[in-house]
């Protein structure tokens, strides 16, 4: 076995250059093509407090109230989530200048508070407040 010469074997080697290359490549892209827009939160602030003007009982607040069931009373008197607009619409009719209070549960859900606010702004109502309830 003169003839025979055992060579070592090479090492493999991996060339990382063109995966660094795509993938800054798709990094640049990304960065570019990606659009960063500022999302809206709800406005949680409380309700004005009453003047000599507004102290007058024609001119109450619509109050909504949305209890730990998700059941939703307004002006005490119980409705849907269907019934909500139709009732504002009627209380604003009677009264014009009326602001609209959303009192919520801390447990209600968010979608049925968020649901009676579009309601809300759908029947062009202004003066919208959430407020959270003590209990």
């Amino acid at each position: 076995m003169r003839g025979r010469q055992s060579k070592q074997a090479d090492e493999a080697s991996v060339d990382l250059t063109p995966m660094l290359d795509v993938v800054f490549i798709l990094l640049i892209f990304f960065i570019v093509t990606s659009t960063f827009i500022q999302e809206e939160a709800l406005g949680l602030e409380p309700p004005p407090p009453p003047s000599q003007a507004e102290s007058n009982p024609d001119q109450s607040a619509i109050l909504i109230y949305v209890g730990e069931d998700n059941l939703i009373t307004v002006n005490g008197r119980l409705t849907d989530i269907g019934g909500v607009r139709a009732n504002m619409e009627r209380l604003r009719a009677e009264n014009p200048e009326s602001a609209l209070i959303i009192q919520a549960h801390p447990q209600a859900r968010t979608g049925t508070i968020v649901k009676i606010r579009d309601e809300a702004y759908n029947a062009q109502m202004t003066r919208v407040n959430i407020v959270q309830s003590e209990s």
